[in-house]
């Protein structure tokens, strides 16, 4: 922004002319419907196509939200992987409670995701650490995520240290503190922006163990 120039934010706006939903558009499950807005972002050259924002509360109902890449989509939920003792893990497993939302706004969509969360096994951690870069293994290893430092030196020490603790290792193993968790749904939104703010917006919600699909007023 040019300097001297006032930043009205009331009068910021977009009109969203992109594309429509419609149910005969959607695929018959939530995830299939998310994997397949997730490849259109691929296609559209999109960075990050896979960014969520997590949102979690705490035991007291103190909410946070930090952005995260889902790195699993199947029918039983969203995957990410985390430190086991950071704050949003301590969240999560005081009420089991998350939700997660993908923006794509170039292409006017978001897709919402709430549900229950829980652990995913050692297995599904351990085949998604052999995919990880080796410094992203190191970088695992080397901090307690959240937790404060002297400064810069003491972190680039941290990685140092892990560096020269498995020079010789081949495969890095996965560190007890680090692994998966999956939001279980029980209500997926899909929204497409439409000019004048009458959105499209279209509901997966499980209720008595079945999937219904409803059409919400933006």
């Amino acid at each position: 922004m040019a300097a001297g120039r006032t930043l009205d934010l009331a009068t910021m706006r977009v009109s969203y002319e992109q594309g429509v939903l419609e149910e005969s558009g959607l695929e018959s499950t939530w995830y299939e419907q998310l994997r397949r807005w997730i490849a259109d972002a691929v296609r559209a050259g999109l960075p990050e196509a896979n960014a969520m924002v997590l949102a979690t509360a705490d035991a007291a109902g103190r909410p946070s939200s930090r952005t995260m890449l889902c790195r699993g989509l199947d029918s039983r939920g969203v995957v990410f992987f985390t430190d086991y003792n950071s704050p949003k893990s301590r969240d999560l497993l005081a009420t089991g409670l998350a939700s997660a939302t993908f923006l794509w706004l170039p292409m006017q969509r978001q897709a919402h995701v709430c549900g229950t969360a829980e652990k995913v096994s050692a297995a599904e951690t351990a085949a998604y650490w052999a995919t990880r870069p080796r410094d992203s293994q190191l970088g695992a290893w080397a901090c307690a995520q959240s937790t404060e430092i002297a400064n810069r030196a003491a972190l680039d020490a941290a990685m140092a240290h892990a560096e020269r603790q498995f020079a010789s290792a081949d495969r890095i193993p996965v560190p007890e503190h680090w692994g998966g968790w999956r939001i279980r749904p029980h209500s997926v939104e899909f929204w497409q922006g439409r000019p004048g703010r009458m959105h499209d917006r279209l509901v997966f919600d499980r209720i008595d163990g079945e999937w219904r699909l409803r059409r919400l007023a933006p």
